[in-house]
């Protein structure tokens, strides 16, 4: 007989999970959307969630665990590969965990008369389909892939420890801030039409992996005034413009064009990775790399802003852009108080991401911490 969870946060965020997914279901069914993933009950949730933490404590070989666990019938997967149940337990997990270290393979979770089992691995799953990620040692997140099948995987919740962190879906602290919104990933599920959710977010994904940080200045196409806030003449201007995020062919296949979007994304991303700030335009344009901030001879130094975060309860803090992190964080709000129609992303090297732009509502830069979204 197996043991009882024992991790508390297990037991707090399950009934989260549940009616999340039922949520999502429900809004699935009125879109008539098929060939969804079982939404996953409450009593699985916890159990799944508790031998994975436990898990992730262990180390095998020295090495600790990464895990992807995806709650799924085996003839609901794509490309399965079946081996004999195992029964879910940290010790099999831990032994189980070198076969799925690469990214998009899952290890295969279903229950029986006794209770869940391994059943395998899969590197295709069903829309809406529940998944947990052992990150590192005691961070878990709990996500699902988009209706569409495609692009990132929407995140949930996120475990630290004894830490629960429900992800806001609505983003409701940025009700304030119109060109935070536009930014964000939509509330609303995706219609399946192939198009990729959110560009920066994508893109804040391609600063992640190089792992070095950077800041990326969004300004207004056609717009030239933006340069009265970069030192002159900037190190590495792009001429012409590189636009092959804004050029990929809608004709293409849903998987080419997804494909080919992304790759485009990871050129610009690794410009990101050289000192100094990326400029791109709204359409996404790429017009410069490893420019410097400075503030504008007009302006005056910025002294306050607000920082959010989408997370569900998380409450507004007003503090000196001093506080909030180094010199990119300082340089992106001194941009953005410049240049009110701009928006700045920094990634730190400790994998923090944070979007900057102006709040016509509360006149002052707000910062919204979305690295919540993108673990």
């Amino acid at each position: 007989m197996l043991s009882e969870p024992t991790y508390l946060a297990a037991r707090m965020v399950a009934p989260m999970i549940e009616t999340h997914f039922a949520r999502h279901h429900a809004a699935a069914a009125a879109q008539a959307l098929t060939g969804l993933a079982e939404p996953p009950p409450m009593q699985w949730v916890e159990v799944i969630v508790d031998a994975a933490f436990w898990a992730s404590l262990r180390r095998e070989e020295g090495h600790p665990p990464r895990i992807s666990l995806t709650l799924l019938r085996p003839e609901q997967a794509g490309q399965p590969v079946v081996f004999g149940k195992r029964r879910l337990t940290p010790y099999n997990l831990l032994k189980l965990a070198p076969a799925v270290e690469q990214p998009g393979i899952h290890l295969g979770v279903w229950y029986d008369e006794e209770g869940l089992y391994v059943w395998g691995t899969a590197t295709e799953i069903p829309p809406l389909c529940f998944v947990l990620e052992v990150v590192e040692p005691g961070l878990l997140v709990v996500k699902h892939r988009r209706a569409d099948g495609f692009g990132k995987f929407v995140n949930v919740a996120i475990l630290r420890g004894d830490q629960l962190q429900l992800v806001d879906a609505e983003n409701a602290a940025v009700n304030d801030c119109p060109a935070l919104q536009l930014f964000l990933p939509s509330e609303s599920l995706p219609t399946g039409t192939g198009e990729i959710d959110n560009v920066l977010v994508e893109l804040a994904a391609s600063m992640r992996a190089h792992g070095r940080g950077g800041l990326v200045l969004v300004v207004p196409p056609g717009s030239t005034a933006w340069q009265e806030s970069i030192v002159q003449p900037m190190t590495y201007p792009v001429h012409p413009a590189y636009t092959g995020i804004a050029q990929v062919q809608q004709g293409l296949s849903k998987r080419k064009w997804l494909e080919e979007i992304q790759r485009s994304i990871g050129i610009v991303g690794g410009f990101t990775a050289v000192d100094g700030a990326t400029i791109i335009t709204r359409d996404y344009h790429l017009l410069a790399f490893g420019a410097k901030v400075a503030r504008a001879e007009s302006s005056v130094p910025v002294d306050k802003m607000v920082l959010t975060e989408p997370v569900v309860d998380s409450p507004a803090r007003y503090l000196h852009p001093a506080q909030n992190g180094g010199t990119r964080h300082l340089a992106a709000a001194q941009f953005v108080h410049d240049q009110r129609d701009a928006l700045a992303l920094v990634a730190s090297q400790d994998g923090f991401f944070t979007l900057f732009a102006w709040s016509v509502t509360l006149q002052m830069v707000h910062a919204h911490r979305i690295d919540v979204l993108l673990l």
